[in-house]
């Protein structure tokens, strides 16, 4: 909201230092700081009023070191990152940008589905919550509105062809984009670690004729509801120990960040050579007041944990980093970038899958972890969990940067 009003400032009073507001930096600056003073100083309060109406986590004791102790912390402080999320992105993004508005309903539908979850838990006593099968709906039908935006919307292009990159991202006015921008509406998808690095999902059904391009969604749509699903609920296992789920996925935003930055601008996308996607510069400053709500929360959320974020939290953050990376094309690069999530959900079906296996053959189940997901595997062999917590981040720092890498390594 405050990018229109000093844009209008700008242009009928001609007001000194309104024109900051036209530029990506300064908004993404100023988004960081507002959602790390939201989470921090109003997490407090949020985090009593949880406290208040007696939103304590039921714990089961499953044999872990200090599991007993958590009995009672106030959930759901997922709540904390969704409004430090929210507030800064509607105050200093442009609300008529087609990526900002994907990410802000992705962010209002799983931290509805999430919330529901965490309520029916603690107020309806049910351990369950809600029943698996309605949030596989919930993260199905998103899946759905991203897959059928990103291919119907008439703003969701790339450009295949710089016509004339003298003039960063934040000089070229939304009225003078078409001078610089050969836009074309393509599936295309970035392939890391490859010399022809871009992949176009259309080509998968070029079978079904000469307009074969018209049925691509048929592909599209299913691949976004999988990969939506596969992040969220790689986001909700991770969230087991105090700062590993908001951590890890600080360092996966961050990464994003850049990503969208240099994707969205079209002096760095030419000079490394990546794909220029039109309107994204603008997710940055979503970006921005994400991680500033994730880095607050962790200052409630590291061991001990005065509040877990619960479904609300988990679930939203897995959605988001799901559709920013759908978004930047970045999507084949979520198995090393979300490694941590990654090894986890792979933990638990491996443990799954082997334990019936094993059942099945020997009328016995055997386990290849001792728990799972894997952080429990660590718990279980004695190590304490702040320094699992430390050493999953380095190993997420580490899939970052050779993330980051893959911009140039071809």
């Amino acid at each position: 909201m405050l990018y229109y009003l000093f844009e209008f400032l700008e242009k009928q009073y001609n007001l000194t230092g309104a024109s900051l507001f036209g530029f990506i930096s300064f908004r993404a600056a100023m988004a960081i700081i507002t959602s790390l003073a939201i989470s921090t100083i109003w997490g407090k309060r949020i985090i009593l009023y949880l406290q208040k109406k007696q939103m304590g986590e039921t714990i089961r004791d499953l044999g872990l070191e200090g599991q007993v102790e958590k009995a009672g912390t106030p959930t759901m402080g997922g709540v904390i990152i969704i409004l430090a999320t929210l507030i800064p992105v509607l105050l200093f993004a442009r609300l008529d940008n087609i990526y900002v508005l994907l990410l802000i309903v992705t962010t209002l539908w799983m931290g509805a589905i999430g919330f529901l979850d965490d309520y029916l838990k603690m107020k309806q006593n049910n351990k369950e919550g809600l029943a698996g099968k309605f949030k596989i709906v919930g993260q199905v039908g998103l899946g759905v509105i991203i897959g059928a935006t990103m291919f119907f919307h008439p703003d969701i292009t790339v450009q295949e062809e710089i016509i004339n990159p003298r003039h960063s991202q934040e000089a070229i006015t939304q009225n003078s984009a078409k001078e610089f921008r050969k836009e074309e509406k393509l599936l295309t998808t970035t392939i890391p670690f490859t010399k022809d690095n871009e992949f176009d999902y259309s080509k998968i059904v070029s079978w079904l004729g000469e307009d074969y391009v018209k049925y691509a969604w048929l592909i599209f749509i299913p691949i976004v509801i999988f990969i939506v699903t596969a992040v969220s609920n790689g986001a909700n296992l991770t969230d087991g120990i105090d700062g590993l789920a908001a951590g890890s996925s600080a360092i996966i935003v961050l990464t994003l960040g850049i990503f969208a930055w240099v994707s969205g601008n079209i002096i760095f996308s030419d000079y490394l050579n990546v794909m220029y996607i039109p309107r994204t510069g603008e997710m940055v400053i979503y970006i921005t007041a994400f991680v500033g709500a994730l880095v607050g929360f962790l200052w409630y959320n590291t061991y001990p944990a005065q509040v877990f974020m619960g479904d609300t939290g988990s679930l939203t953050i897995g959605g988001i980093i799901a559709v920013i990376a759908i978004s930047i094309r970045k999507e084949l690069m979520i198995p090393l970038l979300c490694g941590i999530f990654f090894m986890e959900t792979l933990s638990v079906m491996l443990q799954v899958s082997y334990f019936k296996y094993t059942k099945k053959k020997t009328g016995e189940g055997k386990r290849i972890f001792l728990m799972s997901p894997l952080h429990h595997h660590y718990q279980k062999k004695g190590i304490h969990e702040s320094k699992i917590v430390t050493r999953f981040w380095i190993v997420g720092i580490l899939l970052a940067i050779i993330t980051i890498v893959t911009l140039k390594v071809r």
